[in-house]
C-alpha cells in the first residue's frame, strides 16, 4: 500500500474482508489469517502469497533451503535478526508482530543481556486489513528518526505481519539521515534463528553498499588496516577473531570486521576486504552481498590441525599469495595446534547436534582431538560454504543430517549410546534421562574458542569432565527410578487421571486433517 492510497473495507456475505481502493478498482479478498503463526506452517504461507508476498518467500526459499526436516525445532527465528540488531550501536529496533510473540522476544532478548528497549508496533484485526498497521509503523519511524541518537532503525515484520502483507518495502530509505532497514522474518519462511542473522546483516549489507557505490563513505572508528582484511562471516567466540589475525599476519594480511557488525561503518570496511571467511556457512544473503562486491569467499574454517592448514591454503589462493608464503604461516601455527591437541586428548564416542551452525566446525576440532563422533546433526542446510567440512567429516566415517530435527537427533542418541551427547535443550533433557552424560551445544560449546592454538584444547576439559560423569549419571538414575515417565512423571499419591478417550479423539482430528491437506494438494 502506498503512502497516499486510501482504501475502504466492507464484508462480503461469508465474511471475509474486501478491501477496495478509493479509485473504484475491483475489491481484493483479505483471508483472515489465524493466529498460529511460525506453527501453522503452510497455513500462513499461503496466506502470505496472497498477500502478494511470492517474491520473498521464493527468496527465502532460494537461500534458506528446507529439507529433510522443513521447521527445525529452534526458538523463534526472529531472536536471531533481533539480537543482531541489539548488539549494534547507535541502531534502534522495532517489532511488528503479535503481542505474545513480541513480549517473548524481547523476554528473551534482555535475559541474553540487550540494554535497550525494544520497540512494538501494536494492532488489531481493523488495522491490519486497512493499512492502518503500515501507516502506525511509518509514523513510529517517523517519531523515532533522530540523526543524534541513531545511524539506523531496524524494523522487523513477525508473522502474522507478513503473512498479511504489510508492505516494509515502502517505508522510506531515510529520515533526517536516519537508515530505515524493514525486514520480514516469519518463522514460516526463515527456518531458524542462525539464519534471521543473515536476514539483517545481509539487509545492512545491502544497504551500504549501495552508499558505497554512491559516493565516499565513513572511515571506520578504529581507521583502516594498512594490510589487506579478511572479512569474517559469522559470530564467533570473541578470541577466535584475535586468532585468525593471528593465524593470517605471517600472510601479510590482517582480520577485517566481523559480520554481523556491532556499528554502522564497520560495514563500509568489512565490504572494504580482499576476501571474505565464511566461518557460519549459512550466510547466504551476506555472501551474495559480498560477492556483488566482487570479493572472493573462502568456506571452512582454521579449526585443528588439517582445517587450518587447508584454510591458510585456500586464503592464499584468494590473494594470489605464493605458495612458500603460505608454508610460513602454516609452519609458523599447526605445531603448536598439534601440541595444544596432543596435550587435551578426547577419548570417547560423542554424538552433536546443534542450531547454530558451527557444529561441523566444532566435530572436526573433536576429532582432531581424538573423540569418535559419528553423527552430527545441524539445523541449518547444506550450502556450498560448508562443503570443506562436510567432506572432511565423512571421509572420517560420520554421518552428517542437515535441517534435523528433534527426533533425528534423539534416534542418533539412542541408537549410538555414546559416551557423550552434546545438542540442544531437549536432547540433554532425554540423554540425562537414559543416563547418558550431556552437555548443552549453545551455553557449553559454541561459547569457547574454537580457531588456532587457542581453540585446539578448549574443548577437552569441558568434555572430559562430563564423559567422566558417567557413573554419577548412573546414580542419578537409579535414584529416581519408578518416579514415573511422561504423563505419570514426577511423585503421585494415587493414579493420575490420564484421559485416553480426550486422545484418541484428538488423534481423529489429526488424521482427518492430514487426510484433507492429502486431498488439497491432489486437487
Amino acid at each position: 500500500m502506498s503512502d497516499t492510497a486510501t482504501y475502504e473495507v466492507t464484508y462480503g456475505d461469508d465474511g471475509k474482508v474486501l478491501v477496495s481502493s478509493a479509485d473504484g478498482s475491483a475489491p481484493a479478498v483479505v483471508e483472515p489469517v489465524d493466529g498460529h503463526g511460525c506453527h501453522s506452517g503452510g497455513t500462513m504461507a499461503d496466506a502470505a502469497r496472497k498477500a502478494g508476498q511470492s517474491e520473498l518467500l521464493d527468496k527465502f526459499a532460494a537461500d534458506y533451503p528446507t529439507g529433510p526436516h522443513d521447521q527445525p525445532q529452534s526458538m523463534c527465528p526472529a531472536f536471531g535478526s533481533l539480537r543482531v540488531g541489539l548488539r549494534m550501536r547507535r541502531t534502534a529496533t522495532i517489532l511488528s508482530g503479535s503481542a505474545c510473540c513480541v513480549y517473548g522476544l524481547t523476554f528473551v532478548s534482555h535475559f541474553y543481556g540487550a540494554r535497550r528497549s525494544v520497540g512494538y508496533v501494536p494492532f488489531n484485526s481493523e488495522s491490519l486489513v486497512t493499512g492502518k498497521l503500515y501507516e502506525d509503523i511509518r509514523d513510529s519511524v517517523h517519531e523515532l528518526a533522530d540523526p543524534d541518537r541513531y545511524d539506523a532503525i531496524v524494523v522487523t515484520n513477525l508473522c502474522v505481519p507478513t503473512a498479511s502483507g504489510v508492505p516494509l518495502r515502502l517505508l522510506p530509505d531515510e529520515i533526517n539521515g536516519v537508515r530505515i532497514i524493514g525486514i520480514d522474518v516469519p518463522g514460516f519462511g526463515v527456518p531458524t534463528h542462525a539464519e534471521a542473522k543473515d536476514v539483517l546483516a545481509g539487509a545492512m549489507l545491502n544497504y551500504a553498499r549501495k552508499e558505497i557505490e554512491a559516493g565516499p563513505v565513513a572511515a571506520p572508528a578504529s581507521g583502516k588496516s594498512d594490510r589487506p582484511t579478511v572479512s569474517l562471516l559469522g559470530e564467533m567466540f570473541p578470541a577466535d577473531p584475535m586468532s585468525i589475525a593471528q593465524l593470517t599476519a605471517p600472510m601479510g594480511l590482517a582480520a577485517g570486521p566481523t559480520v554481523p557488525c556491532r556499528e554502522w561503518r564497520e560495514l563500509y570496511a568489512a565490504l572494504d576486504c580482499g576476501a571474505v571467511a565464511a566461518i557460519h556457512p549459512f550466510y547466504t544473503s551476506s555472501i551474495r552481498e559480498f560477492q556483488a562486491a566482487g570479493k572472493p569467499v573462502l568456506g571452512s574454517a582454521p579449526v585443528g590441525v588439517d582445517g587450518t592448514a587447508a584454510w591458510l591454503r585456500g586464503l592464499g589462493d584468494a590473494f594470489g599469495l605464493p605458495d612458500t608464503v603460505v608454508a610460513t604461516a602454516q609452519n609458523a601455527s599447526l605445531p603448536a595446534i598439534s601440541s595444544a591437541l596432543a596435550a587435551t586428548a578426547i577419548n570417547g564416542t560423542i554424538t552433536l547436534s546443534g542450531y547454530e551452525g558451527s557444529e561441523l566446525l566444532v566435530a572436526r576440532l573433536l576429532i582432531e582431538s581424538g573423540a569418535n563422533v559419528p553423527y552430527v546433526g545441524t539445523a541449518c542446510a547444506r550450502t556450498e560454504w560448508s562443503r570443506p567440512d562436510a567432506e572432511w567429516l565423512e571421509a572420517k566415517g560420520v554421518q552428517i543430517k542437515y535441517r534435523a530435527s528433534l527426533e533425528d537427533d534423539c534416534a542418533a542418541m539412542e541408537a549410538i549410546k555414546p559416551d557423550l551427547a552434546i545438542g540442544t535443550t531437549p536432547v540433554v533433557q532425554k540423554a540425562k534421562e537414559l543416563g547418558v552424560p550431556a552437555l548443552y551445544f549453545t551455553n557449553l560449546i559454541s561459547a569457547r574458542p574454537l580457531m588456532g592454538a587457542a581453540g585446539a584444547g578448549s574443548l577437552a576439559q569441558v568434555v572430559n569432565a562430563a564423559i567422566a560423569n558417567k557413573d554419577r549419571m548412573d546414580r542419578m538414575r537409579e535414584f529416581f527410578e519408578g518416579v514415573g515417565h511422561g504423563d505419570t512423571a514426577g511423585v503421585w499419591e494415587g493414579a493420575p487421571n490420564i484421559r485416553s478417550d480426550f486422545r484418541d479423539l484428538n488423534l481423529k482430528k489429526l488424521e482427518r486433517a492430514a487426510k484433507a491437506a492429502k486431498a488439497a494438494e491432489m486437487i
